[in-house]
């Protein structure tokens, strides 16, 4: 009988309390992080944390509770594929940069300290492999046996969104991780973020132009959710993936270019621009005179 099958209703609660423990853990050791250990591992009078760590620790805890627990989650395993497809793309492009973000640079050194493990993060973060490990578990979460496997078998399940996790937060690392060392030059981070929108497009173009069911698993489900047929289900998933993920990255390299290249030319090379910025505020016409009348002439040149 399929998985689904027994629940009529695809809105019926179902909780999830393997999420809701790893939620509270990870809200419980950040907390302590911040309040125990924190102080002791920055100078004195230096912040712990910042605004910006903060607000992107909330917002990724938020997508990680969002996109694994009901009804997200119960929709997106046994009755569309669109559905799991946008779970994916939460927890693989949106969550993990918030993730970096909300990690102060003292705390990754305080977990991965500057031995071996260190040198370990550091050789999977290199922009190549990090790439490459990335791209290629994007391709195997799109494999159809793989896809009806991990949707009836929970450890195969929860392997996966670990593996597309830890992908990718190390694909981000070299872009908003905590350690500034292993960070790409500004041109180069947007290259590589624009790469990283162009290996999605063959997966999303499979889902989108399939004549067929490409999933028995969603093509199967007798219960459809809003009335949609497994092919429009599948050309939706394909959209999300192309349009969703490759406008986020973007977006991103948008934001990136015109902070660093946006500054307008005559506000750059003003030099009223410079004399103001070099000052508290500019000088009035009474104080350039007054200073000039407090200077000594020059002596004349003897002859």
């Amino acid at each position: 009988m399929h998985a689904a099958a027994p629940y009529a209703d695809p809105w019926r609660f179902v909780s999830n309390v393997e999420v809701y423990l790893l939620v509270a853990f990870l809200v419980g050791a950040y907390v302590y992080m911040v309040r125990v250990i924190g102080p002791k591992a920055v100078a004195p009078g230096e912040q712990v944390i910042s605004r910006r760590n903060l607000w992107s620790f909330i917002a990724a805890m938020l997508l990680l509770f969002v996109g694994s627990t009901w009804p997200l989650h119960q929709i997106a395993e046994g009755y569309l594929y669109s559905a799991h497809m946008l779970q994916h793309m939460m927890l693989s492009y949106f969550m993990p940069p918030l993730v970096l973000l909300a990690t102060p640079e003292w705390l990754l050194r305080v977990l991965v300290g500057d031995g071996r493990t260190y040198r370990v993060v550091r050789f999977f973060s290199t922009p190549v492999v990090a790439a490459v490990l990335f791209n290629a578990m994007v391709m195997v979460s799109h494999i159809p046996g793989v896809v009806n496997a991990s949707t009836t078998n929970g450890p195969l399940h929860y392997f996966m969104h670990f593996a597309i996790v830890s992908t990718a937060l190390l694909m981000w690392m070299p872009v908003v991780g905590p350690f500034k060392e292993l960070h790409m030059k500004p041109v180069g981070k947007m290259i590589y973020l624009f790469l990283q929108s162009v290996v999605p497009t063959v997966p999303a173009a499979w889902l989108a132009l399939a004549e067929g069911t490409v999933y028995d698993h969603y093509g199967d489900e007798p219960v459809r959710v809003w009335g949609i047929n497994p092919i429009d289900d599948q050309q939706i998933a394909g959209l999300i993936m192309k349009v969703g993920g490759g406008i986020f990255l973007w977006t991103v390299v948008i934001t990136m270019f015109v902070k660093r290249f946006g500054k307008s030319p005559d506000t750059e090379n003003s030099y009223r621009r410079r004399a103001v910025a070099a000052t508290e505020e500019p000088l009035t016409y009474e104080q350039v005179t007054e200073a000039f009348d407090r200077a000594e002439a020059p002596s004349e040149p003897r002859r």
